[in-house]
């Protein structure tokens, strides 16, 4: 399973010689195995997506959530426009409308200039829940995780190899912080002894502390959720966009010379390709 990391940077596009390094692209993470591929989210970072052959001729997107920054790059992504492709659309589902109608209120004026009836792929689309399904190669769960709207995690197997996908993740959110009990822990199932864990890795823990309830992990509570996980490699994502390439070394640092000998983790970094066996 060939893991390519194509954006990184959490709520915005953040562009520039500071952010050079790490990446400015919004989420969007690529999986291929036997052919197939998968793109999780559909941040900024999709225009960099390419498919593993001219024989390839089915994509699936597989998104988190809803909000902007993951869903950004979708109307760029080219084998939409691509009668001969198949693409299908996986995303968490609404109480109140359908996935179709969701994606359409960003896919339609005023907000993008071609409306979804209109792009000639071979379009599907598919409401999911805690729900469990196949793809190609792929076995794949999916669950609700705390973040505002309804959000999804992933979990990915091929085999005995896992990907964990939880890019936006507050598992902390309460008084007492993470609580050690996995009944309770939102991802647990997710991440649990995963070969790679992706997950959401904002803050610092200082700003962690004004921004309890937006959505989002501080990087410590993130490598807890990863050591109770029992998970073998973890790397934080979704990077504040104020964050400069030399502040997130320095945080790092930081957090290593806290954790390392206790986990496997890093910071990731746009054009990132792991190879998971």
């Amino acid at each position: 399973m060939k893991v390519s990391l194509k954006g990184v940077r959490g709520s915005i596009p953040t562009t520039g010689a500071e952010t050079s390094y790490f990446g400015g692209h919004t989420s969007c993470v690529t999986v291929e195995e036997k052919g197939w591929l998968l793109v999780l989210d559909g941040g900024s970072g999709m225009q960099n997506v390419r498919l593993p052959d001219k024989s390839t001729k089915r994509v699936d997107i597989l998104l988190t959530h809803l909000h902007l920054d993951h869903l950004q790059g979708l109307g760029f992504f080219r084998p939409l426009f691509d009668p001969s492709m198949e693409v299908h659309i996986w995303a968490p589902a609404s109480a109140t409308q359908s996935l179709h109608s969701r994606i359409s209120r960003y896919l339609s004026p005023p907000l993008f200039p071609v409306l979804i009836r209109e792009l000639p792929c071979k379009l599907t689309m598919h409401d999911i829940a805690n729900s469990n399904f196949e793809i190609g190669p792929f076995t794949i769960d999916s669950r609700y995780v705390i973040h505002p709207g309804p959000t999804i995690g992933y979990r990915i197997r091929v085999q005995d190899t896992v990907l964990a996908y939880i890019p936006d993740h507050e598992p902390a959110l309460g008084p007492g912080g993470i609580i050690n009990d996995k009944k309770w822990i939102s991802g647990f199932d997710l991440a649990y002894r995963a070969d790679l864990l992706l997950h959401d890795g904002q803050y610092t823990e200082e700003e962690y502390k004004s921004r309890n309830g937006w959505g989002h992990s501080g990087m410590e509570d993130s490598i807890k959720l990863a050591l109770f996980s029992e998970v073998k490699r973890l790397l934080l994502t979704h990077h504040d966009p104020s964050h400069t390439d030399t502040q997130l070394n320095e945080i790092y640092s930081g957090l290593l010379r806290n954790y390392g000998n206790r986990l496997s983790f890093d910071m990731a970094r746009e054009g990132m390709d792991i190879e998971l066996v």
